[in-house]
């Protein structure tokens, strides 16, 4: 891509965000797509006629699209099951496995057509080694139910695999350090759409700095793969208001029609 096109492509990047800053959310985390060749251009930025929601692909636009092979369902459960017991149980690359209980390398169907990533794990999380099975964990079941699916459809992980202490935010670089397994989870499972739970995991996969309604509710790509960002359950237990909840069903509900689920009326 010359220099002319990247500055256009910016520009039009800018000019979309901009159009995105009157979302009716409420404010509270490397890659992605490369952007069309320039004669698919119309076709490709063109809203859906059946979705009026925008794609703003704020990655790198030097990103290359997902790598590795398609594997059979046999293979992606024996590269996952190798990775977590010969890499991530015994691993020593940053400060957190000094305190940790149990690390905890995610959990799901290794043909999940969704991939639910949230930021770290919690004291039940570290506890159990299993991700999301405190509070807010049955909050997200109750948000996968809500989609007509179960815990066992789709497939949850964190960008780290191990509690930062106190529930901290991961630092930089124990971020830079842990999410290489995060990548070749994508890479082994191949979802259809990757579902960013909280600010720190949409920051982290969009390498973006807008805040959180200003990012969710929006399609973003990840290496190819359509990416929506939502609130995080353990956010919504805090401020579980009609506008929040109603926010995060939308968001759900824009993730169904992608993959092809039927949309239930909505239950409370």
């Amino acid at each position: 891509m010359s220099d002319q096109e990247i500055a256009r492509h910016r520009k039009s990047l800018w000019l979309r965000s901009e159009r995105a800053f009157g979302l009716d959310a409420v404010a509270t985390d490397q890659l992605v797509a490369q952007s069309p060749p320039p004669a698919q251009a119309p076709a490709q930025t063109a809203p859906p006629a059946q979705d009026s929601t925008m794609t703003l692909p704020l990655m790198p636009l030097t990103a290359p699209p997902l790598g590795g092979e398609k594997l059979s369902r046999q293979e992606k459960i024996d590269r996952l099951t190798k990775m977590d017991a010969n890499e991530v149980k015994g691993c020593t690359r940053c400060r957190l496995s000094e305190t940790r209980t149990h690390t905890v390398f995610g959990e799901g169907d290794p043909d999940a057509k969704i991939f639910f990533i949230g930021e770290g794990p919690g004291e039940n999380e570290d506890l159990q080694g299993r991700p999301f099975v405190g509070r807010a964990g049955d909050l997200l079941n109750k948000m996968i139910a809500g989609m007509g699916l179960r815990r066992e459809d789709v497939f949850i992980a964190n960008i780290v695999k191990c509690r930062p202490p106190g529930n901290r935010q991961p630092a930089p670089d124990e971020v830079d350090t842990c999410t290489p397994y995060l990548v070749r989870q994508l890479e082994i499972i191949r979802p259809q759409v990757i579902v960013t739970l909280g600010l720190p995991a949409s920051k982290y996969m969009l390498e973006s700095k807008l805040s959180m309604g200003r990012l969710r509710g929006v399609w973003h790509n990840w290496r190819g793969i359509k990416l929506m960002p939502t609130f995080h359950p353990a956010y919504l237990l805090r401020a579980y208001t009609e506008e929040n909840r109603a926010a995060v069903w939308s968001d759900l509900k824009k993730v169904m029609a992608q993959v092809g689920l039927p949309i239930p009326a909505r239950t409370r």
